[in-house]
């Protein structure tokens, strides 16, 4: 009985392909959705913009008006005349410090520097 369940197996297995039997399932597998949606980008033809599409959103251009050149006045020397006989205003200056005031900064920086640091009396660790 054995020989013909061995017989039976032999001519179903000379039935099926043998490219078949030798494939992997995660090979041979296609993801259908992702080719049909391949497929539908490929197939895809944008719409021809319209001859109008740009009116309303862009401006025309119009160019600037010339600018106008600078008038001189019709009295020019008798301005330039009150100008010169005007005085210029000079303020007061404050009195020189001493020279034991004046310091610089840089001079009260190194003097920071210098001194020695507070020693804190009540710090115990």
């Amino acid at each position: 009985m054995s020989s013909a369940i061995l017989r039976q197996a032999s001519a179903a297995a000379r039935r099926i392909p043998r490219v078949s039997a030798f494939s992997t399932s995660a090979a041979a597998r296609k993801d259908f959705v992702q080719e049909l949606y391949i497929n539908q980008l490929k197939s895809y033809k944008a719409p021809a913009p319209a001859k109008d599409a740009h009116v309303g959103v862009v401006k025309t251009y119009s160019a600037p008006a010339a600018p106008q050149p600078p008038v001189l006045p019709a009295d020019l020397a008798s301005e330039l005349s009150a100008y010169d006989s005007v005085e210029p205003v000079v303020e007061a200056k404050a009195p020189a410090a001493s020279a034991e005031q004046v310091t610089t900064g840089a001079e009260q920086f190194l003097a920071f520097l210098e001194a020695d640091e507070p020693k804190a009396a009540d710090a115990h660790h």
